[in-house]
C-alpha cells in the first residue's frame, strides 16, 4: 500500500477528533448544568445558619452608563438594599452597563474580534462586589429590574478585599456559568441560578454579563449572597458524576492545563520521550500549522506534550500572531508570561483586558514581556488593567513603535501624569481612554504628535477641563479622525463642535451623549449635520433641545445615517421622524425613550410603515 494513504488516515482522525471534541463542547452547559444541580443539592447541619447579605461595596467594574460624579445609572447602585425591585422599568438608581445588542459592534469604531478566543468566553463586561462576611456561597440572587437576561457567569474570590494582610494565593472559581440566552421579557425577576459549592469561604463575588441578546440597556439592581459561615458537607450524590463533565474546561486547574501551568506545558523539559511521530512529519508544514490555527491556547498546552514534533509546531512564533489572553484573566500571572515569551516574538494582537490585577502581573513581569515582545506590535488592548502604571506606559512607548491601537479603557488607576509618554507613539490610528484620568496638557501633547489617529474615545474623562480646547486641537491636528466619543464631557459648547465639524470632516460616528452644554438654539447640531455628510453614528442623548430642525438637517444631508439616539429631547415631532426615515435608508436603530411627544403609538405607526428600524422607547412603570 502506498504511504499516502496512511498519512490520510492519520489526517483523517485528528480531523474526526477535532470535531468530536467541538460536538462535546455544545453539550458542555448542559453537563455542567446537571453536575451543579447535583452539587447545590449539599446538606449542612441545622446548627449552621445560613448569612443572608447584600453587596457592601462595588469594588471594581469595566463600564457604566452613568457619570463618574453621580449615582444615575452607575456600578455603584449595586452596593446596598433594592432601591426599585421589585418595580419594572427604566429608573436612575439602577447599574446599567455601557453598551447593549450588537449596535456597538456594527458602528464605525468596532474593533475586529480577536482570533482563537474559546468559545466558552463570551463575557463583555464584569462588576465585582464585596460582602460584608466571608461565607460558603450557597446561593447567589441577581435582582434584574428591565430587559434581564445579561449575566452569563458568577464567580467567587479567595481573597478577603477587607483584609490588611495581602493573601498569599489568590484563586477565582466558577459558581455557575451559561451561554447567551435570549430572555422574552423586559419585566423585572429575580435571577436566582443553581451555583456549585466551592472549597474556600467568599465575601467577593464576581458577575460578568453579555448584552448582545438584549434589545435595550439591563438594568440591575442588587445582589444578594446567600452562604454558610462553615463549610457544608458534601452528599454522596456529588459523586455520581458523569465522566464526561471532567473534560469541561472549568476543570483546566485540576488536569493541569490551566494558564498557571503553561511554563510546565510549554517547556522542552516536560516532553519526555513519547511516542514516535506517525505520520504527521510526512505532512507539509505550512499544512500543519493551518490545523493547529484552529485550536485554543489551552488545547495548544496539551498538543505540545504529545510529541516533538507536534511541540514543535505548537511553539511556532506564527502561531501566536494575534494572541488573546483575556478569557484566561483569572490564572494569568508572571509565570505565564515568562513562559510565553519565547513564542511571541512575532505577536502583533495582543490581548491583555481583565489581566494582572491583585498581583497576578508584576510591573516588572510586564515590562520583561513587552521588551521581548513588543517589536511587532501593532494592536494592545489593555481595558481593566489595574497593574499598569506609569512605567508600563512608558515600557509601552519605547518597545512598541509599530503600535497603531492602544485599549486603556477604564484604567482608572492610572496616575494622570502616566498619559505623556503616549505622545510618543507617533503611528498610533486608534486611541481608547474611556474612563481614565487622563488630564489636559497630557491629551494636547497626545493629538499634536499623534496626527494619524482615526478613531479617538474620550468618554467619562472626567479630569479634563476645557473639551473645547480639546476639539479645536483635534480639529487642527486629527484631520484622518473618522469616530470620537465624547460621552458625558461636561464642558463642550457649540465653539468645539464648530472647530470638530470644520476640521474633521471625514468623521463617521460621533457620541455627543449627556453633554450639557449643548444647545440646539446656537445651531450647533444643524451645523454638524451640514458639514459631516458622512455620519453614521450620531448619539445626542439626553440633550433636552434637539429639536425638529435639527432632525431635517439630519434627513437632508446625512443619508447614510444607521443609529440614531435622541433619549429625552421634548422638541422631535413624529413628523421629522417620518422624514427622517425616509430620507435616511440605511437607519437600524433610533433611540426616542423619554422623548415626550413620541408616544408609543406614534412608535407604533413608524415601525409599521419602516419595520426594519429598531425603534427603541424605554419607559417607567
Amino acid at each position: 500500500m502506498s504511504p499516502v494513504f496512511p498519512m490520510l488516515t492519520v489526517l483523517t482522525m485528528f480531523y474526526y477528533i477535532c470535531l468530536r471534541r467541538q460536538a462535546r463542547t455544545a453539550t458542555r452547559g448542559e453537563m455542567m448544568n446537571s453536575r451543579r444541580t447535583i452539587e447545590s443539592n449539599s446538606q449542612t447541619s441545622p446548627l449552621n445558619a445560613e448569612v443572608v447579605q447584600y453587596a457592601k461595596e462595588v469594588v471594581d467594574f469595566s463600564s457604566h452608563y452613568g457619570s463618574e460624579n453621580s449615582m444615575s445609572y452607575t456600578m455603584w447602585n449595586l452596593a446596598g438594599v433594592p432601591n426599585v425591585f421589585p418595580s419594572s422599568g427604566d429608573f436612575t438608581q439602577t447599574a446599567v452597563f455601557r453598551t447593549y445588542g450588537i449596535w456597538w459592534d456594527q458602528c464605525p469604531s468596532a474593533s475586529l474580534p480577536f482570533k482563537r478566543t474559546p468559545p466558552n468566553f463570551q463575557s463583555q463586561d464584569y462588576v465585582e462586589l464585596s460582602f460584608e462576611q466571608q461565607v460558603y456561597p450557597t446561593a447567589v440572587h441577581v435582582l434584574e429590574t428591565y430587559h434581564p437576561g445579561a449575566v452569563i457567569r458568577i464567580l467567587a474570590c479567595s481573597a478577603n478585599p477587607y483584609s490588611p494582610i495581602p493573601p498569599a494565593e489568590v484563586r477565582w472559581e466558577i459558581l455557575w456559568s451559561e451561554r447567551p440566552t435570549k430572555v422574552n421579557a423586559s419585566q423585572a425577576r429575580q435571577f436566582k441560578p443553581c451555583i456549585k459549592q466551592i472549597n474556600f469561604p467568599t465575601n467577593l463575588i464576581r458577575l460578568e454579563v453579555n448584552s448582545s441578546l438584549l434589545d435595550y440597556y439591563t438594568e440591575l439592581d442588587a445582589v444578594v449572597l446567600h452562604g454558610t459561615k462553615d463549610k457544608p458537607v458534601l452528599s454522596l450524590k456529588t459523586s455520581l458524576i458523569d465522566m464526561n463533565d471532567l473534560e469541561d474546561d472549568d476543570y483546566e486547574e485540576t488536569d493541569g492545563c490551566g494558564m498557571d501551568s503553561l511554563n510546565k506545558k510549554f517547556s522542552s523539559t516536560a516532553l519526555r520521550e513519547g511516542p514516535n511521530n506517525g505520520y504527521f512529519d510526512k505532512l507539509p508544514y505550512e499544512l500543519i500549522q493551518l490545523i493547529l490555527n484552529h485550536l485554543t491556547l489551552p488545547d495548544l498546552c496539551r498538543l505540545a506534550q504529545t510529541c516533538k514534533l507536534l511541540n514543535q509546531h505548537c511553539c511556532d512564533p506564527l502561531q501566536y500572531i494575534h494572541l488573546n489572553l483575556q478569557p484566561y484573566w483569572a490564572k494569568l500571572n508572571d509565570i505565564s508570561l515568562e513562559f510565553l515569551q519565547p513564542r511571541c516574538t512575532l505577536v502583533q494582537w495582543l490581548n491583555l483586558s481583565w489581566t494582572g490585577n491583585r498581583g497576578f502581573i508584576s510591573v516588572a513581569g510586564f515590562s520583561r514581556f513587552l521588551k521581548v515582545c513588543g517589536s511587532e506590535l501593532v494592536r494592545l488592548e489593555l481595558s481593566c488593567s489595574h497593574f499598569l502604571n506609569e512605567t508600563c506606559l512608558e515600557i509601552i512607548s519605547e518597545m512598541c513603535p509599530n503600535l497603531q491601537d492602544l485599549n486603556l479603557s477604564s484604567c482608572d488607576k492610572l496616575p494622570p501624569q502616566a498619559f505623556n509618554h503616549i505622545a510618543k507613539l507617533c503611528g498610533l490610528r486608534r486611541l481608547v481612554l474611556y474612563r481614565t484620568k487622563v488630564e489636559q496638557t497630557a491629551l494636547l501633547s497626545v493629538l499634536n504628535f499623534c496626527s494619524e489617529l482615526q478613531h479617538l474615545s474620550l468618554g467619562s474623562c472626567v479630569m479634563i477641563e476645557d473639551y473645547d480646547v480639546i476639539a479645536s486641537m483635534i480639529g487642527a491636528k486629527c484631520k484622518k479622525l473618522r469616530t470620537l466619543d465624547l460621552w458625558r464631557c461636561k464642558n463642550i459648547t457649540e465653539n468645539g463642535i464648530a472647530e470638530l465639524a470644520s476640521g474633521c470632516p471625514l468623521l463617521e460616528e460621533l457620541d455627543l451623549g449627556w453633554c450639557p452644554t449643548l444647545q440646539s438654539g446656537t445651531g450647533c447640531f444643524a451645523r454638524l449635520a451640514r458639514q459631516l455628510p458622512n455620519l453614521q453614528k450620531l448619539f445626542l442623548t439626553a440633550n433636552r433641545s434637539v429639536c425638529d430642525t435639527d432632525i431635517e438637517e439630519l434627513a437632508c444631508n446625512c443619508t447614510r445615517l444607521r443609529q440614531l439616539d435622541i433619549l429625552g429631547t421634548r422638541m422631535v415631532s413624529p413628523a421629522s421622524l417620518r422624514k427622517l426615515l425616509e430620507s435616511c435608508k440605511d437607519l437600524s436603530l433610533l433611540d426616542v425613550s423619554f422623548c415626550s411627544q413620541i408616544d408609543n403609538r406614534a412608535v407604533l405607526e413608524l415601525n409599521v410603515s419602516f419595520p426594519k428600524v429598531f425603534i427603541k422607547k424605554s419607559f417607567t412603570q
